[in-house]
């Protein structure tokens, strides 16, 4: 062995071994080892451990001085190959294996690293995640020291920019951050234990720590051996658990409007379609997307297809009879996000809608205090919402009698009434024109009179696959529903009036039924036409309002409830009808509509007024459309591509308009060439539509086109364990 120390002209050694060079992020240090081709990965990685030894024995005390431990357990470590951008993960891989020699310079650093992650409510809290798993595999873990079930519709996203506003430095954007940090734990799990910290903050009462379980294995209470919530088997007897669902469950409410008023808010559909630039591959690591430690990323619902969404989700294990209730924290998240997506208006609403939102918000403000002070500690109730979901099950099992009245499931219901029929066309003076409509499976056949409906029908369209957009404007009494209805050429537009709500109403959810291939024997036809009832009678305004007492008008702030844009349009209205109006005369007229309309909803419960919000932000025309800029094949200018949950619109940019649209339920494949970076997606009839996205990577459109295919194969007699890899063909296009 005397030429081991020889070195060869190329830097090899004389016995076929070479240095690799490996920097220990831990101690910002190099290390140096003599290798060959033929060693593996995990050699690798114990010669290393076994050198980082010694140098501890050796400079102990040298790094001492300088406050850095070596005396570290080193599991959660791996290699990390910067150039090449990859995990080493396969120990079993050798260096020859994946390509490494002498040149390539490798990192040891923890897989576990810090993230500062905003959540739905615009707060941030620190979470320590694993960089070398793939995204989707994160936020799943994410989701599950969070409570949230279903993370499968939830990614990160990369912080808008806003344009509008000059580049600021780093500390002015950290600044902007604190005024909106958590008012209440700093979550951070710490690597390789189950120890949740949950460290105080600012004047934070919030102290004590928790435990986190890794799995939803019944836990007991140590004193009288009865199982423990959700929340405290997450939280321990932290104050996320002391009676209520934590502070991830309790809504906060916006203290400041300049808070609102520093916020991006996109002016425009090109706006909203560059945000969806930052959606981060969930197929790739962290790392491998050039996430840093201590990084601000955005936990978001991707994906607008909320599954079994209920308060009361009670799951029976068959070793132990447990209820659960999960869902307080997802549905105040969800609430949430749809709330800023309200206020920073990324989406649209009708002046009385927005007024609808407002009390609501309102509502759900002052319920939140009252919860978290008195009502989430009353055990009592608690046990009777216990029994009586026993005792329907105890009914169900027996084969009692339900309280849902079946009716005929051999017929089909039909509509059948005098409907305004209007075929908007370029440079048309006609208005609308009264028919005898009837509507029949999914299709509607108009008569020009009710005698007349027994013969041919003077015009006759069907709604499968169709767009469904209402206009609806209560004070009005305008009941509109707008159709866009596919054919060859494109989209045929028609406009149906309705003369009352509850005719508005049967309809509407006929036609929204009917767009998705139902009819009106579908067991959901009843509880749609409910929803749209009470979604009209939450906006109507009480021709004589109570009076109001003064000390309850001063804990509303409107500007914190309505969008910016409203609040600026009855400013203008104000001055056009008064040259001089008195100091918060606007103020107080707002104030005024949020609290008429919040008597619609003042006896609502906290999780119920929730619901609404989030069926109320359902109900919106643009709701669950997320943009993308694109060129299609053929065409000269750029455009839209919407893609929804259950559809694929090509949309106008300037105006929004659906120009056409297509239906996964009639596609047949889709597939992305990589080099021209082209998405194909191929439908029933011959029918294939391609186009390049200009201002995104392909492949998140792609993963949003799969993810919802994903999603919709999602039944509730499955078990909640995800299938990763069905989700990864689908989605990520090359596994």
């Amino acid at each position: 062995m005397a030429l081991d120390g020889i070195r060869m002209p190329d830097g090899c050694y004389a016995d076929g071994t070479w240095e690799l060079s490996v920097h220990v992020t831990d101690l910002n240090r190099d290390v140096t080892l003599r290798v060959t081709g033929e060693v593996h990965i995990g050699g690798v990685m114990l010669k290393l451990v076994e050198k980082l030894d010694y140098l501890r024995e050796v400079d102990y005390k040298i790094l001492e001085r300088k406050g850095i431990d070596v005396k570290k357990d080193w599991s959660d470590h791996a290699l990390w190959w910067e150039k090449k951008r990859t995990w080493l993960l396969k120990t079993h891989w050798t260096l020859d294996k994946y390509g490494i020699q002498a040149d390539a310079k490798l990192q040891f650093t923890p897989q576990h690293k810090l993230l500062r992650l905003q959540l739905p409510n615009m707060k941030y809290v620190k979470v320590k995640v694993n960089f070398s798993d793939r995204v989707f595999k994160a936020v799943s873990d994410i989701c599950k020291t969070f409570n949230i079930r279903h993370p499968e519709e939830l990614s990160l996203l990369k912080k808008p920019r806003d344009p509008t506003k000059k580049k600021k430095k780093k500390l002015d954007d950290q600044s902007e951050d604190e005024a909106l940090e958590l008012e209440g734990p700093l979550i951070t799990p710490g690597s390789g234990t189950d120890v949740l910290y949950i460290g105080p903050l600012k004047g934070s009462i919030y102290s004590s720590p928790g435990l986190y379980s890794k799995t939803m294995t019944p836990t007991y209470d140590a004193h009288d051996g009865s199982p423990l919530s959700p929340t405290s088997a997450w939280f321990g007897d932290s104050a996320l658990s002391e009676g209520n669902p934590g502070i991830l469950a309790v809504s906060q409410p916006i203290t400041s409007p300049e808070i609102l008023a520093k916020m991006f808010k996109p002016q425009a559909l090109l706006d909203k379609a560059k945000i969806n630039q930052g959606w981060l591959d969930s197929s790739r690591s962290l790392m491998e997307q050039d996430v840093k430690e201590n990084e601000a990323l955005l936990l978001r619902f991707k994906y607008y297809s909320f599954f079994d969404l209920n308060p009361k989700v009670i799951e029976y294990k068959r070793t132990v009879s447990l209820l659960l209730q999960y869902d307080a924290i997802r549905i105040n998240q969800l609430y949430e996000q749809a709330k800023w997506a309200i206020l920073l208006e990324e989406i649209e609403c009708t002046e009385e809608e927005m007024m609808m939102f407002a009390a609501l918000q309102y509502h759900i403000n002052k319920l939140s205090i009252m919860t978290s002070e008195n009502h989430l500690n009353n055990s009592d109730k608690e046990v009777d919402e216990v029994d009586a979901a026993l005792s329907d099950l105890e009914i169900t099992l027996e084969g009692g009698k339900t309280s849902t009245i079946l009716g005929d499931i051999t017929s089909i219901p039909e509509l059948a009434d005098y409907i305004k029929v209007f075929k908007p066309k370029k440079l048309t003076l006609k208005g609308y024109k009264q028919y005898w409509c009837t509507f029949k499976d999914t299709s509607i056949s108009c008569y020009k009179s009710k005698e007349e409906s027994s013969g041919t029908p003077a015009h006759q369209m069907n709604l499968r696959g169709c767009e469904v957009t209402p206009d609806v404007n209560i004070s009005g009494q305008k009941f509109n529903i707008k159709l866009l209805i596919p054919v060859a050429e494109g989209m045929n537009e028609i406009w149906l009036r309705c003369d009352n709500e509850k005719q508005y109403a049967h309809w509407m959810a006929a036609c929204r039924l009917a767009s998705k291939g139902k009819t009106m024997a579908d067991s959901s036809y009843n509880l749609e036409v409910q929803n749209i009832l009470s979604f009209l009678k939450m906006q109507h305004l009480n021709p004589d309002p109570q009076l109001i007492p003064e000390q309850i008008t001063t804990d509303i702030n409107p500007e914190c409830l309505v969008s910016p844009r409203y609040l600026k349009k009855y400013k203008n209205k104000q001055e056009k009808g008064c040259k001089k109006q008195m100091p918060g005369y606007i103020r107080d007229l707002i104030t005024a509509r949020i609290l008429e309309a919040h008597q619609n909803v003042a006896q609502m419960s906290l999780i119920e007024a929730k619901m609404r919000f989030i069926q109320a932000w359902q109900s919106l025309p643009e709701f669950g459309i997320t943009h993308f800029i694109a060129r299609f094949q053929g065409g000269k200018k750029e455009e839209l591509i919407g893609i929804a949950y259950n559809r694929l619109i090509r949309m106008d940019a300037s105006t929004g308009d659906a120009i056409k649209t297509w239906r996964f339920s009639n596609m047949k494949q889709w597939n992305v060439n990589w080099e021209i970076k082209m998405v194909t997606v191929e439908f029933a009839d011959e029918v294939r539509l391609s186009f390049i996205c200009t201002e995104v990577d392909c492949k998140v459109v792609h993963e949003f086109i799969g993810g919802y295919i994903f999603l919709s194969t999602r039944a509730k007699d499955q078990n909640e364990s995800l299938d990763e890899e069905m989700f990864y063909k689908l989605t990520s296009g090359w596994v």
